[in-house]
């Protein structure tokens, strides 16, 4: 560990090789809102199964407080990164500007849980008087390494402010998430529908359920032959959409040891085969979609395996939410409302930083047109 400053005479603000050497407990003592991405398990599942660190451009570099006791105090999940993948917040273009101009944009520092466009905390806080001195901390790391930019992603609302009081700038963008209504079943959120679009969801469930079988897994259910079949069908997507898949086969492993009982697997099965599956985590009132793949294309299948059947299990276990990921405007017909998404960025360079933050301005403008033509568009009753 290297001592880096002290916010005061109780505290000292260390930058350590990993969250894996960290006290666990310590660890999710202070991820209060129990948030899956945020758990010890998940973010040492990545470095332990080495979806990042060494050759994968994310560098784990946690930023921690701790007390006189040397219990943590507070925690940043941050990466020296060395690209933008994984992260779902695009930045090239001003990575391109910053270059063209003669700066090096990497590396950069991204606080977040890597791979993963779900929000929520990224400072993790046992007292809120705390939060500034671990952003000055992230900071006073840029500076001394110098590291042009910091970057948190998918920061929760409420703790925004935290970012823009330090002089951060904050960006925003759309996803979409169903909200649970009280809702007794699907049938009933159907109810909620426009007639259309009600018979359409419906037509789709049934195409999609009538030539497979479909089992949800939890704990003990899932087992290493799950995993493999999952395995192949991220695999599949991964080297569809971004080239290579981020994640290794080891994080699923570990994450079954670790996570199993966070964690809801839905698997289709065709002619004694797997054919397709979603893997979903489990929060304390939201389910989070994160990655799906199949060995065969059938019609909606997508659709009942990531959105329609993560609805069933949000109303089953009475959560009040489902967040499917990033992009996506096909959810919004499907009962996914648009919601904002939030990211906080320090620019070292005033230049720079006035010129990123002219575009963010522009942006927001944009961003907030979309937001109140998609909430016009919604496939519920109107009036």
């Amino acid at each position: 560990m290297s001592q880096d400053t002290n916010p005061s005479e109780a505290y000292t603000v260390q930058i350590v090789p990993g969250i894996s050497g960290l006290d666990r407990e310590q660890w999710n003592a202070l991820n209060t809102s129990q948030n899956p991405f945020m758990s010890y398990e998940f973010l040492s599942a990545m470095e332990d199964s080495g979806s990042v660190g060494p050759g994968t451009g994310w560098d784990p570099a946690p930023i921690v407080i701790t007390d006189a006791d040397d219990v943590l105090a507070a925690a940043l999940p941050s990466y020296v990164k060395h690209h933008s993948q994984g992260e779902y917040v695009f930045d090239h273009a001003w990575a391109n500007a910053w270059e063209r101009a003669g700066g090096n944009y990497y590396p950069k520092l991204q606080i977040a849980a890597p791979f993963t466009p779900a929000s929520g905390p990224r400072i993790l806080l046992r007292s809120q008087t705390l939060a500034p001195h671990a952003l000055a901390a992230a900071q006073a790391l840029c500076e001394r390494s110098e590291i042009a930019t910091a970057h948190a992603t998918f920061v929760e609302r409420d703790q925004l402010a935290i970012f823009e009081q330090s002089g951060w700038l904050t960006r925003s963008d759309i996803q979409f998430h169903w909200h649970n209504r009280d809702y007794r079943d699907f049938d009933d959120f159907l109810g909620a529908l426009a007639s259309r679009k009600r018979r359409a969801l419906r037509k789709e469930r049934k195409a999609a359920q009538s030539d497979v079988s479909i089992v949800r897994l939890s704990g003990d259910e899932i087992k290493q032959e799950h995993w493999d079949a999952f395995w192949i069908f991220y695999q599949d997507t991964g080297l569809r959409k971004w080239g290579t898949p981020y994640l290794t086969r080891d994080a699923f492993t570990i994450l079954g040891q670790t996570m199993a009982d966070h964690i809801v697997l839905v698997l289709a099965q065709q002619d004694g085969e797997w054919v397709a599956g979603a893997l979903n985590f489990l929060g304390p009132d939201t389910i989070y979609g994160r990655y799906w793949g199949c060995t065969r294309h059938i019609k909606f299948l997508h659709f009942e395996l990531c959105y329609y059947q993560a609805i069933d299990i949000a109303i089953e276990r009475g959560l009040k939410h489902v967040e499917a990921g990033a992009q996506g405007g096909h959810k919004l017909v499907r009962g996914y409302e648009p919601e904002q998404t939030y990211s906080a960025h320090w620019i070292g360079d005033a230049g720079f930083r006035s010129a990123v933050a002219d575009f963010l301005a522009r942006e927001r403008d944009g961003i907030a047109t979309d937001q109140m033509f998609l909430d016009q568009r919604t496939p519920f009753k109107k009036g």
